[in-house]
């Protein structure tokens, strides 16, 4: 048979199929009402003949899902943020649904602009890590989509959000690193306005305190949450009078560019300067040396994510996570080989 020029359309495959358009419906939407074998697979050859796709706006419509999540990051090129968009665009996928991914570039007017392009893409819901501290949560309000905060925001009604208590992982790790008997511990953290940087800047001073060693602000080096910014921030703290014999950076990025720091000037981590992070990825074990992290169980964070949405009715929730220290050489510590994670 001939296939029909142009855009094809249900009738097309209809009259192919010797059927009307509606059981062409029928077949597509797997009912409402039910077709025939033998009907049905005439409709499905002469959708596989005309190569007809169905009209997934008009579906969305009909319907009211247009089975899409959208995802805001501040940048896909962190290695914890790019894990995070993984296991949730698998856990979209196990339901059903197509992840949109708009990575903002460390741009507060692009995340603007993407969320107004996810929005008008009418997405079912939206996930949301903001470039900064303050997140554009209003205009996700006013267009009455679900959506769950990736990162810690302000409390407040209607705001869904995933959290791992920040405060107190900076403060595990950084105790690790005092039960080594180190009496300088300084932080690379993030930039000082945001609330993550002042959680683990706060978990790093308790630890001290908790450990009757007295806080040198010196040693505090904000940075970007990067290689780059690890780099910069090492090379400013080796510039200084006394580089501390031990640190803490606020995340993977972070200490990879440390220690390329260290490396240029042949200081050796853990020989010389003994190193812990935050927020590792799967990375953390391949590196040379193995960085001894705090992980988040990222898969259980992207399961209730999704389950956050679906079962979304606008009232505010939130849901805690434990955190798990992840061992490795950097710190000083020999890892062990059968089990090298301890739940704190």
């Amino acid at each position: 048979m001939k296939q029909p020029s142009g855009k094809v359309t249900r009738s097309d495959v209809a009259k192919l199929a010797g059927t009307s358009v509606a059981v062409v419906s029928y077949v597509i939407n797997n009912g409402p009402r039910p077709v025939a074998e033998s009907t049905r697979q005439r409709v499905l050859d002469a959708i596989r003949l005309t190569g007809y796709r169905p009209n997934g706006v008009a579906r969305a419509l009909a319907s009211g899902s247009t089975k899409t999540y959208g995802l805001i990051v501040p940048n896909i090129g962190n290695t914890f943020v790019a894990s995070m968009a993984h296991v949730l665009l698998q856990a979209s996928l196990d339901h059903g649904h197509v992840m949109l991914l708009g990575d903002a570039g460390d741009d507060r007017q692009r995340e603007l602009e993407l969320i107004h392009s996810l929005l008008n893409r009418q997405v079912d819901g939206l996930f949301y890590n903001s470039v900064d501290r303050h997140p554009y949560i209003d205009v996700i309000k006013a267009s009455g989509t679900p959506f769950v905060m990736l990162d810690r925001v302000e409390p407040q009604p209607g705001v869904s959000m995933l959290r791992v208590d920040e405060r107190q992982a900076a403060f595990q790790v950084t105790s690790h690193l005092l039960s080594h008997g180190y009496q300088q511990v300084g932080i690379i953290s993030g930039p000082l306005d945001m609330l993550n940087a002042q959680d683990r800047i706060q978990g790093w001073r308790e630890a001290m305190a908790a450990h009757a060693v007295p806080v040198d602000e010196s040693l505090i080096f904000p940075a970007s949450y990067t290689r780059q910014g690890g780099y910069e921030a090492a090379q400013r703290m080796l510039a200084g009078p006394g580089a501390p014999r031990a640190l803490f950076a606020s995340n993977e990025g972070q200490a990879i560019g440390a220690i390329r720091a260290f490396s240029e000037r042949n200081i050796r981590v853990p020989q010389d300067v003994a190193l812990v992070c935050f927020n590792g990825t799967d990375q953390s074990a391949f590196h040379v040396p193995t960085l001894t992290t705090v992980r988040q169980p990222l898969r259980d964070m992207a399961r209730c994510a999704i389950a956050m949405l679906q079962n979304w009715n606008g009232e505010a929730q939130l849901q805690e996570f434990p955190h798990y220290l992840e061992i490795g050489e950097s710190c000083g510590c020999m890892p062990h080989k059968e089990n090298n994670a301890t739940t704190i």
